[in-house]
C-alpha cells in the first residue's frame, strides 16, 4: 500500500475538525485508518514552504532513499548550509525524516496536495 502525505491548504481548525471526527469513529467503534496530513494556513505560506528547490530536494531524496544532507547537498549541486536550512524546515513538517544519526530519508511514496478557498 502506497504511503501519501496530503498537503492542504486552510483554516487552522481544519486540524480539530479532523480529530472530531476520528474520535466520534472510534467512540461509535469504527476502525480508524491512519491519515497522514500537513495543514498550512494559506496559499503564500504553501508556496514559501514548497519551493522549487525544496520539492527538487525531496524528488532527490526519494530516488536517493537516505543519505546525510552533505551528501544530498552534493547530488544537489547546492551549498550546505541552504541545504540543510531546507531540511530543517521540511523535518518541523514532516515531509522528510531522519533515518539515522545522520541521515534523512522521505518517508513518502506520493504527496497530494489540496488547496481550499
Amino acid at each position: 500500500m502506497a504511503k501519501i502525505l496530503e498537503l492542504r491548504v486552510g483554516r487552522p481548525g481544519d486540524a480539530l475538525d479532523r480529530f472530531e471526527a476520528a474520535w466520534n469513529r472510534v467512540a461509535e467503534g469504527r476502525k480508524l485508518s491512519p491519515l497522514r496530513v500537513v495543514s498550512l494556513q494559506d496559499l503564500p505560506r504553501f508556496i514559501k514552504t514548497l519551493t522549487p528547490a525544496r520539492w527538487d530536494l525531496l524528488k532527490t531524496l526519494r530516488r536517493e532513499g537516505s543519505v546525510s544532507i552533505y551528501a544530498l547537498a552534493n547530488r544537489l549541486r547546492r551549498d550546505y548550509k541552504n541545504v540543510h536550512t531546507d531540511v530543517t524546515a521540511l523535518l518541523e513538517l514532516g515531509l522528510v525524516e531522519k533515518s539515522g544519526k545522520t541521515e534523512i530519508r522521505v518517508a513518502w511514496d506520493a504527496v497530494r496536495a489540496e488547496l481550499r478557498f
